[in-house]
């Protein structure tokens, strides 16, 4: 029966137990003289995933991402926006913990980010604005090759991903 427990207890375990929205924050500069602009806006995009240990086998994972829109050169709104989920990860081998953090636990939770972006930004009752899909896996990847290019010190150590990475793991 023991053997059973220790197999249990050594049985690998991915759960999401928590998502939330960790941080928001949305400026329109130039209203309410932009609202009379004529020509379409111009929108910029950028995410950075990150992610932090909290105890042994619970992580933090979180998808920050950036929105500008502008018209002209003036900004139409900003949005600022980290969408954050907490995850139990136990047992897994140190050369998929470091994907899971980077591609898995990101995809799960940018649904997530993109209904409180577009929430968001339907209440200045400006149109709501629909992010595209986002393929983490190649994200990741470009990050690992970029990483890559750089010094060996500086493509060892993981901050290349923003991921901090619980003592002991290393990306093999």
């Amino acid at each position: 029966m023991s053997d059973q427990n220790t197999q249990a207890d050594n049985a690998p375990a991915f759960n999401m137990q928590r998502v939330y929205l960790k941080d928001l924050s949305l400026e329109v500069p130039n209203a309410p003289n932009i609202f009379l602009e004529q020509e379409g806006p111009k929108v910029e995009v950028a995410i950075n995933v990150g992610g932090q240990a909290l105890a042994d086998t619970v992580f933090e994972s979180t998808i920050t991402i950036t929105v500008t829109t502008r018209i002209n050169d003036k900004v139409l709104y900003l949005v600022e926006a980290t969408q954050a989920g907490i995850f139990e990860i136990a047992n897994i081998p140190a050369e998929q913990f470091d994907p899971l953090m980077g591609i898995v636990c990101p995809t799960m939770l940018y649904p997530y980010l993109r209904a409180n972006v577009a929430d968001a930004i339907t209440r200045t009752s400006l149109p709501a604005l629909h992010l595209a899909e986002v393929n983490f896996q190649a994200l990741y990847e470009q990050r690992l090759t970029e990483a890559a290019q750089q010094s060996p010190q500086v493509a060892s150590h993981n901050e290349e991903s923003g991921l901090i990475l619980p003592p002991g793991m290393t990306r093999q």
